[in-house]
């Protein structure tokens, strides 16, 4: 039996409509390509799978019992795949015209390319912030924290590859995981997602691996996917910030070693705590109280954690 071209790996947690559309898109695209689908549903209960059997019969479903979280998920989805090109696309995407082949096209002819990423662009059709350079330990101090606002505008700018233009291809370290189109060849060699992550950051680790590797990473601007932003972490708003700051001390402790650690650990718990003594304040003098017991509750749930890197 002959290969697909590619192999789509989608991961879904209750997004039905989301993923409906996702699954539109490609089946618009699919002509001309010879293409394997598969999504994997973290135990929906939203009638996901029963919508893919029904509306999408090409799609090969695999339907479990747990939500196993991205990284997982993803893995799963590889190990099934049997493309020479693999793509990793979120629920909440729809393919733009003919982005697809663009980006096999791109790795066809450019044999030192182990991963491409689209343009990402909002539901409102503006230009998603996508490509990245690694952090550092001064980026991590600063980004997603209190701290942002007063951060050296040259670190943020650095880090989000901001003095590269929008629409030109462009080397970077690292693309944001809601696309991300690979060699299988990339996938035998330094495996799949670290699923100690569960979410966020593992797009960053995998491209990092890659990068040790040997090969490039590159952002492709002609191949353009809509992405409605975080429509599954939505759903969890306690457990988003938990897995984002636990993946991001993760990443530090694999790449940057313990003191690094320890340093970004100590000062997010303090970020935590201030944020709970502000707007445990704004609620006792009552301004918009039922908002600010909720966010107290879930920084005081983030802060119990004690923020300890994921896995160890």
């Amino acid at each position: 039996m002959t290969s697909p071209d590619l192999s789509i790996i989608i991961v879904s947690w209750n997004v039905r409509e989301l993923l409906r559309a996702c699954l539109h898109s490609i089946d618009r695209q699919r002509y001309g390509l010879a293409l394997e689908v598969i999504v994997v549903d973290g135990a929906s209960s939203d009638d996901s799978p029963a919508m893919v059997r029904e509306t999408f019969p090409w799609v090969k479903l695999i339907a479990c019992n747990e939500n196993i979280g991205f990284p997982r998920g993803n893995n799963i989805g590889l190990a099934e795949a049997n493309g020479r090109y693999l793509l990793l696309l979120n629920p909440d995407t729809e393919i733009k015209q003919n982005a697809l082949p663009v980006m096999i096209d791109y790795l066809a002819n450019h044999a030192d390319v182990g991963l491409v990423g689209p343009q990402l662009l909002n539901s409102d059709g503006t230009i998603q912030s996508s490509r990245r350079r690694f952090p550092t330990l001064a980026t991590a101090l600063f980004e997603s924290t209190w701290l942002e606002p007063f951060a050296p505008r040259r670190i943020l700018r650095h880090y989000y590859a901001q003095d590269l233009p929008d629409d030109e291809i462009s080397e970077v370290d690292w693309v944001t995981g809601a696309c991300m189109l690979t060699r299988r060849e990339i996938f035998n060699t330094i495996g799949g997602l670290d699923e100690a992550y569960f979410m966020y950051s593992e797009e960053l680790d995998w491209c990092h691996r890659i990068k040790d590797a040997g090969w490039r990473i590159v952002y492709d601007p002609s191949a353009q996917v809509l992405h409605h932003v975080g429509k599954s972490s939505e759903q969890a708003v306690t457990a988003r910030h938990i897995n984002f700051q636990r993946a991001k001390l993760r990443y530090f402790r694999k790449f940057h070693g313990g003191t690094a650690v320890a340093v970004l650990r100590t000062v997010l718990l303090f970020n935590y705590i201030g944020q709970l003594i502000v707007e445990g304040l704004k609620g006792i003098v009552g301004h918009k109280r039922p908002l600010r017991w909720q966010r107290v509750q879930a920084y005081w749930q983030v802060i119990r954690t004690g923020l300890r890197p994921a896995g160890y």
